[in-house]
């Protein structure tokens, strides 16, 4: 069999890195199976380069793309176009998509016009909140899907409500964990810990990224005026998006014990949240990260497509009124924050589970 796998984000090497793994574990041992790793470029991260990839061990993309940034449908295009040349350049057996970013629709779309199979890697997610871009890349990509890959039994119920047979869906468990565990033991100190002496759950970790709460002055202004207040002066440390930082600039803020550093690599961002008090955050990834490491997490949303962070692990939705988030913090900070509990599959071996499901396939 022969897979092609697609990635178009940072976050989707993280969840494709234990696949290509599991695929290079089984093919000695005499399973007919081997992939190809597109890289679209729909995301140009600097950090995403021979460092990053060495750091995850993940083997580099046989090709990349180059689509990068532009408008929605700018980037649509431009996707939908040029994996179209590749998969008739490099005919597969199925297309393996992860994840909610544009790449994932528009290969989706692209492979199911070309007669080809499509397996999507964290199907059934749904925040119900079609103002995200992500949500009907999630809409359109599970609409033509033909098998399902499910984080949670929340997003199993979520692809039955839309009519998808019940022997579509696999119930494996989650990737991103695969990755968590597997590198659980090479999580690195980042500069900043040791050039502020941050002690372990003395410090909080800020991820701010949607354009709702970063793009407008006012608003993220109000967000940061509440965390600083509200942070009983632990230092708070905010790995920031160059675009987002000239916002911050702008601001009128008190800045005393707000520090903004570089993005971060993996494995010094993961020895951040492990090490620290809470994470405060808008990401969905951080929150399952957070859920299976135990570290409290108040998340800067009205609505998440992981509810089980909420309902078994340690995530708060705390919504995106600013003046919510000192009575959450208090809680952490009064020790009484709920202990949570990893859900069911999130064991580091969701990948394996996978790549033995593709090998049953007749296609």
């Amino acid at each position: 069999m022969r897979v092609t796998i697609v990635a178009g984000a940072r976050p989707n090497f993280v969840k494709i890195a234990p696949i290509i793994n599991q695929i290079l574990d089984a093919k000695p041992k005499g399973n007919s199976i081997d992939y190809r790793l597109v890289h679209t470029g729909q995301h140009y991260d600097k950090k995403l380069s021979g460092t990053f990839f060495e750091e995850l061990n993940i083997p580099e993309p046989h090709i990349n793309l180059e689509i990068g940034s532009g408008s929605q449908a700018e980037q649509t295009a431009g996707i939908m176009i040029a994996f179209e040349k590749e998969l008739l350049n490099n005919p597969t057996d199925l297309v393996l998509v992860v994840g909610d970013v544009t790449s994932t629709m528009a290969c989706t779309i692209v492979a199911k016009k070309n007669q080809t199979k499509v397996a999507h890697v964290e199907g059934g997610i749904r925040s119900f909140d079609q103002t995200m871009p992500e949500e009907i890349n999630r809409m359109v990509t599970d609409a033509i899907t033909d098998y399902f890959y499910v984080t949670s039994e929340v997003a199993v119920n979520n692809l039955k409500r839309i009519g998808v047979k019940e022997e579509a869906i696999f119930f494996v468990g989650n990737t991103m964990i695969d990755t968590l565990i597997a590198n659980s033991s090479r999580l690195k100190e980042p500069q900043i810990f040791k050039d502020l002496s941050l002690k372990k759950e003395k410090y909080i970790v800020l991820t701010m990224h949607r354009p709702k709460n970063v793009d407008e002055e006012s608003k993220l202004k109000s967000f940061l005026e509440e965390i600083i207040s509200s942070s009983n002066n632990f230092p708070i440390i905010f790995p920031v998006h160059p675009r987002t930082k000239n916002i911050i600039s702008k601001l009128n803020v008190n800045f005393n014990n707000l520090h903004l550093t570089e993005p971060l690599g993996y494995l010094e961002f993961n020895y951040l949240v492990k090490n620290s008090l809470c994470v405060i955050t808008d990401s969905g990834g951080i929150t399952e990260e957070t859920t299976y490491m135990k570290v409290p997490c108040l998340t800067l949303r009205d609505n998440t497509e992981r509810p089980e962070t909420i309902t078994q692990g340690t995530n708060k939705l705390v919504g995106t009124n600013p003046k919510k988030i000192k009575a959450s913090l208090s809680i952490i900070f009064d020790g009484k924050w709920k202990k949570g509990k990893v859900p069911k599959f999130w064991d580091g071996k969701t990948a394996y589970r996978i790549v033995q499901h593709l090998l049953t396939l007749d296609i």
